[in-house]
């Protein structure tokens, strides 16, 4: 075998120096063309606001749960009535009462000072 062989080919480390910094340009480039800016919230907004929209939303969301466990209990209540099972029809209120307790659970915890 020759000696020459194991040698890389002349420039070989230019070349790669080359392509490590179109890389990095290219790098470069493309986080200052496709980064957006950060919008900061508009004057005079408190951070109170914030938090109630916050709370305003997770309310709306338990509220929907709370109706569709209202629904099912409705439901299941309906079956009870026409199968004549008192342990569904049971089952069934509660899982109305607890829908109706859901479903208000903001204007209860209103009524008793917490919210």
């Amino acid at each position: 075998m020759k000696e020459t062989e194991h040698l890389e080919k002349p420039g070989a480390g230019r070349n790669r120096a080359v392509r490590l910094m179109k890389t990095w340009a290219a790098a470069v480039l493309v986080c200052c063309v496709l980064s957006m800016p950060a919008l900061a919230a508009a004057e005079g907004s408190d951070p109170l606001t914030i938090v109630n929209n916050l709370s305003d939303f997770i309310f709306s969301c338990i509220r929907a749960v709370g109706i569709i466990i209202l629904g099912w209990g409705i439901v299941q209540v309906g079956l009870s009535v026409q199968s004549h099972d008192a342990s569904q029809r049971s089952q069934g209120f509660l899982c109305l009462f607890g829908g109706l307790l859901i479903t208000f659970a903001r204007e209860i915890l209103t009524a008793i000072g917490v919210v």
